[in-house]
């Protein structure tokens, strides 16, 4: 390959954990062994998800005359020639600082998603739109490279770092062999065959098409159990085919949250709903969804659970690709609150605690603040196995009691709805998704999902219809604070 340039910019963005450093010296040892000089810096962001670092790495070489020219310290927006991005919305974040230009820059970006906090938190659908990235990702550059990093990661067994390095040497950007990549991974001396097998997948991937990840479907699960199959057979008796999935996967959902005779209450319920449905059966379908998100409701039994399964823990070494006989420990940041405390126990004990008496008010400052807990240690460990082997007494609890309730409730309106407006009815179930999450966010939204219903009942009659339902919905999903439905229900 040869190459006029005497000067070349690479800005490579990249979550914290995922090699970006590994690959700018990757990048420079590359450079350095045609004769380049290489410099490198980054800039560390904040937290994993509210920040990229960004790693600068400028290339450089002495023109005609023997000059060598000045490097700089951070890639500036417009003199950017090769942008290297771990995630798609990094991608997006580097079009939005300028990094990337029209005619100038060759952008490779992954084409998975990695959510933020802020986007798993919000009321509704807070995901950014992967299409306009897309697009503004193919004009705002001279060429671009994307294909779903993650799972080519997955397929080679190996790191992120390596598959951006491999698309790094097959988008031919830079004027080297790629002898001379492969190399500079075997000199590192760091998980040399897996990451020459990683290399090798993102070399042949950026020679392909833009790829966009492919959409895995969940199966139906499976059931093990007489009492689980018996359950599957009933819901095949009385529900219509589209219903049908949602319903067993409801089933499964509940037995693992709680046990058969909740999975029974769930079947009992829908089969209300069922019974007034007619084609095309979406109520049924919706409900068949909707009932289970909310019977599966999550509390600090359904937390410690899902925070201590064997299945978790051997995710998260999978993420971070340890090796067998490495020791991970996994520090994690809880909050709970002595309401969601005294909501798990019995109902009288319960009370008690969130009483305004001295018991309360003696253990009120112990969960003023949150704290980082070492899950993976033995003490946190036993704690939160305690606290998931409380299933069994969650039928006592006070939280149990107000959600099934509510639960029964938005049932019974259902059931009346459905006499005489299906579609109605459906917009009515689907306001379930106001409620969700845990803590704050569960608050947030149950206060919109009563906010919501009062005003729907205070309408009249005559004014009661899905359209209303719709809009009053999509207001509530709007923002965390509430102030566009408090817009919409003043103007209505």
């Amino acid at each position: 390959m040869t190459d006029s340039r005497n000067m070349i910019s690479i800005a490579i963005l990249a979550l914290g954990g995922q090699g970006g450093g590994v690959l700018a010296e990757w990048i420079q040892e590359v450079a350095r062994h045609h004769g380049w000089l290489a410099q490198g810096t980054s800039v560390p962001g904040v937290a994993q998800r509210t920040g990229s670092t960004v790693y600068y790495v400028e290339l450089a070489r002495a023109d005609a005359d023997g000059r060598l020219p000045v490097m700089a310290q951070m890639p500036m927006p417009g003199d950017v020639d090769i942008v290297i991005a771990s995630e798609l919305m990094e991608t997006g974040r580097a079009l939005l600082r300028g990094f990337s230009t029209a005619g100038r820059t060759t952008l490779i970006g992954s084409t998975h998603r990695v959510y933020a906090i802020s986007e798993k938190a919000a009321m509704g659908d807070g995901r950014g739109s992967s299409d306009r990235i897309m697009e503004a990702a193919g004009q705002r550059s001279a060429r671009f490279i994307g294909f779903d990093m993650d799972a080519a990661t997955e397929r080679a067994g190996s790191v992120i770092s390596a598959i951006m390095f491999g698309a790094l040497g097959g988008s031919e950007a830079l004027p080297f062999p790629r002898e001379t990549f492969e190399q500079a991974i075997r000199d590192s001396g760091i998980a040399v065959p897996s990451n020459l097998k990683g290399f090798d997948e993102g070399y042949r991937a950026a020679k392909g098409a833009v790829a966009l990840p492919v959409e895995q479907e969940h199966a139906v699960p499976v059931p093990t159990t007489a009492k689980e199959r018996a359950l599957d057979a009933r819901a095949q008796a009385m529900l219509a085919p589209v219903a049908l999935s949602n319903a067993l996967h409801g089933i499964a959902r509940l037995m693992d949250y709680q046990d058969a005779d909740y999975a029974t209450l769930y079947l009992d319920r829908l089969e209300r709903i069922a019974a007034l449905d007619r084609a095309p059966h979406l109520l049924s379908a919706e409900a068949a969804r909707y009932l289970a998100l909310w019977m599966s409701y999550e509390d600090t039994i359904r937390v410690a659970d899902l925070k201590t399964r064997a299945s978790r823990i051997t995710r998260v070494r999978s993420e971070v690709q340890a090796a067998d006989g490495q020791i991970v420990d996994v520090t994690e940041y809880m909050h709970p609150r002595l309401q969601e405390i005294g909501e798990t126990l019995p109902a009288p004990i319960g009370r008690i605690l969130l009483g305004n008496g001295p018991l309360a008010k003696m253990l009120a400052p112990f969960f003023q603040q949150g704290r980082h807990v070492r899950t993976t240690s033995l003490r946190w460990f036993l704690m939160l196995r305690i606290v998931a082997r409380m299933r069994g007494m969650r039928r006592a609890s006070i939280r149990y009691m107000e959600e099934q309730a509510r639960i029964e409730a938005w049932l019974a309106l259902t059931e009346q709805l459905a006499i005489s407006d299906t579609e109605l009815a459906l917009e009515w179930i689907r306001c379930q998704r106001l409620v969700k999450g845990y803590g704050d966010t569960f608050e947030r939204g149950l206060r919109n999902f009563a906010t919501v219903r009062d005003a729907f009942l205070a309408l009249p009659d005559a004014q009661r219809n899905a359209e209303w339902l719709r809009q009053a919905s999509a207001m509530a999903l709007g923002d965390d604070e509430g102030k566009r439905l408090d817009g919409f229900l003043r103007a209505a």
